[in-house]
Order: C-alpha cells, then sequence, then structure tokens
C-alpha cells in the first residue's frame, strides 16, 4: 500500500479543490464498483451494491489543510488565510506550492523572541516576486505545504495523511472485498477540514442506515506529548468519543468484537479535540448511528505526519471482517 500511499499525498488537493485527487481515485476503482458518481459539491460516491442489504456509508476525506491569498503587497509579498486547521507553529520557513505549480516559502515581519509564536496574520508567502506586478499569484489562489513522502520503513512521513490514509484504506478495502452484509457506499467527501461540508450533503443523499468515517487521530506517545492512550503501531482505534460526537456504543461493541475474534490489535480512543465526517453522517436526516475506525498519526495537521503501515494495513483488515460481519442494530433494506 505504500505506492497507493505516495500516490495519494503527493497530490495537492486543499478543501474546494479535490478535483485532482478525486480524478486519481476515480481512476483506480472504476472497474471495482457497480455505480460511480460526483455529486454537486464534488463528493465521490462508488456503490458496491448487495441486494436486500441494509446501507452502510464509509467516508474517507480527500481535502487536505491549506492556505488562500488574500493580499499581495507592492513588493510582491502575499498575505493568506487558513484552509482548515493550519497551526502557525508549523508554518515559518515552510514551502508551499500553489495549485498553478508556483513555489514559495513562508516568511514573518520580524523574527519573534524565542519564545513567541507569530499569528498568521503577521506571517506572508515569498515566492521570489519584487513587486505585485510580476508577482506569478493573484487573490483567491490557494496553496498547500510541499512535502516529499518520506518512507522510513515501517513508518512513513508525508503531508495530507489526514486523510489520504483513510483515502488509501477504503480503496484498499474495496479491492479486496469477496463479499458483504451490507450494500456499500464507499464516500471520498470534500472540504472536511472546513466544517465536514461534503460529508454532510452525501450523507443526505445516500440515507444509510449505519455509517463509518476512516479518519486518523492523535497520539499520545511522543515525549511530554498529549495524554491519551493511543500509540503508533498498537493497531487502529476505535474511537468511543470525539469534541463532535459520540460514537454508538452498539457500532463500538461490534467493531471491538470483530477485532477480538479476527485477532486484529485494536485500540480504543477518546480524542477530546476535532472531529470527524462520523458527525456529519450522525445529524443527518432523523440520525444514523455511526462510528470511525481512526489511524493513528503524529504530528496531525503539521506538513509531516506519520502513521505506521501495520497500523494501515490492519484498519484494512478490521474494515474488511466488519463489511462481512452483520450490524447487530436491527436495520431494514
Amino acid at each position: 500500500m505504500k505506492e497507493l500511499l505516495k500516490t495519494l499525498v503527493e497530490i495537492s488537493a486543499p478543501s474546494g479543490y479535490e478535483s485532482q485527487v478525486r480524478n486519481q481515485i476515480q481512476e483506480w476503482i472504476r472497474p471495482l464498483v457497480d455505480e460511480m458518481r460526483v455529486d454537486a459539491l464534488g463528493n465521490l460516491l462508488a456503490v458496491h451494491r448487495q441486494a436486500d442489504a441494509p446501507r452502510i456509508m464509509l467516508v474517507a476525506h480527500m481535502d487536505e489543510i491549506g492556505l488562500m491569498i488574500t493580499h499581495v503587497d507592492r513588493q510582491g509579498f502575499a498575505r493568506f488565510v487558513s484552509l482548515g486547521g493550519v497551526m502557525p507553529i508549523h508554518c515559518v520557513g515552510g514551502r508551499v506550492r500553489f495549485l498553478n505549480g508556483v513555489q514559495g516559502v513562508i516568511g514573518v515581519e520580524k523574527n519573534p523572541a524565542s519564545y513567541e509564536i507569530p499569528p498568521l496574520e503577521k506571517m506572508f508567502i515569498d515566492v521570489g516576486a519584487s513587486s505585485a506586478e510580476d508577482c506569478p499569484i493573484r487573490i483567491g489562489d490557494v496553496a498547500v505545504f510541499e512535502r516529499p513522502f518520506l518512507d522510513l520503513g515501517k513508518r512513513v512521513v508525508a503531508k495530507a495523511m489526514d486523510d489520504r490514509v483513510g483515502v488509501a484504506v477504503l480503496i484498499e478495502t474495496l479491492r479486496r472485498l469477496e463479499k458483504s452484509a451490507f450494500e456499500i457506499y464507499f464516500v471520498f467527501s470534500v472540504q472536511e477540514e472546513v466544517g465536514v461540508r461534503g460529508a454532510t450533503v452525501a450523507a443526505f443523499g445516500v440515507e444509510p442506515h449505519l455509517g463509518l468515517a476512516i479518519d486518523v487521530t492523535a497520539t499520545g506517545d511522543t515525549p511530554k506529548g498529549h495524554r491519551m492512550e493511543v500509540q503508533l503501531g498498537k493497531g487502529p482505534a476505535i474511537k468511543i468519543r470525539d469534541a463532535g460526537m459520540l460514537a454508538d456504543p452498539r457500532l463500538i461493541q461490534w467493531m471491538v468484537q470483530t477485532a477480538e475474534k479476527a485477532k486484529i490489535p485494536y485500540q480504543r480512543e477518546i480524542l477530546e479535540f476535532g472531529g470527524t465526517d462520523a458527525r456529519a453522517i450522525q445529524l443527518s436526516r432523523s440520525g444514523v448511528p455511526a462510528g470511525v475506525i481512526s489511524i493513528p498519526c503524529r504530528y496531525v495537521h503539521a506538513p509531516s505526519e506519520m502513521v505506521d503501515m501495520e497500523d494501515v494495513e490492519n484498519a484494512v483488515k478490521l474494515l474488511g471482517r466488519l463489511l462481512q460481519t452483520p450490524s447487530p442494530l436491527e436495520l431494514s433494506s
């Protein structure tokens, strides 16, 4: 799966501009599904039909955090706002690439004190221009962090692991799928990083009986890091709670029992901040039971995010087993 993941993370696709990664996913999965379409917001929906079976919606978001230009001054320096959760601590000195191919570096108005983290408002992007007239970017242009894929053996590092690793899990699950207890809607969503917008409209249209999001989660295994139980290399995490949702206890039990029966390593996750597309599924129409399979990820929303390939592989195995295991819910097709 490394080559699959490498291709995905190196595509530039910030929120609202997901077409390039969507086109690549369509090319890969077209022979594997019974139906495929793109909705009005840009979500890619791929259906694996199963007669007289309940509908399950599986979702991973295609977009990544990015930057949008708001102003170019007379000297050609460009001011910007964030698309999604861009953290100032990761920005100064970082390199970016615009969708038109232009590259630049993020500077700051003056060198701050060592203990200060300047806000985004005091930063700018330098693309090597000497004036506004010769600056090759304009208001509204968008960029992502420029980072190549780094293979460290069992662990890999790149920008946009959030959530191209979830996309990779869905694609690989679809490739390996042989039988299913569900009619499956594989949804590759847009604009998650700016408010789970794509999954909101997709869930409304699909009307699933239950849903699972596949996304990253933070870890608590770095020196003096955030205190939480999730670690790299200990298996995919089954979410219990995050800031946006409480997972359905019946689905938690279903996932735990399935993992234990199949001897797939797993972790229990409580995330005190952030959320996923599962919130949008859960609140759709009159409500949908929803849960999350999380991929442990160090340095989430940094330009270099790290995952363990064994966790990724075990997420595929767990999702594949779940799709073969009837839901504990009383569902009607």
